[in-house]
């Protein structure tokens, strides 16, 4: 039997007033796998916040090397990577 056969059979146990709450539980499943195959990576990376000083991205390199340090949390300010 193919999954989809074994899914029918298991449907076909079921009690007339329980087939409403199981078609909610297929629709919500359907929704939350249409959605996931919809966000990709790029979508996934619109989302991402990172806290690090203003000149984070221009002094990188010195940032890593340990040459620049951040000296507090006042200069370090929220930057949100998004695509317009």
């Amino acid at each position: 039997m193919t999954v989809k056969e074994l899914i029918y059979a298991e449907i076909e146990k079921l009690r007339e007033e329980n087939l409403d709450e199981f078609y909610e539980v297929v629709k919500r499943f359907a929704q939350i796998k249409s959605e996931q195959q919809k966000t990709g990576a790029l979508s996934k990376l619109k989302r991402i916040k990172i806290q690090a000083p203003v000149d984070f991205a221009a002094n990188l390199d010195l940032y890593l090397s340990g040459e620049k340090q951040i000296a507090s949390d006042s200069e370090a300010a929220l930057v949100y990577l998004k695509s317009e």
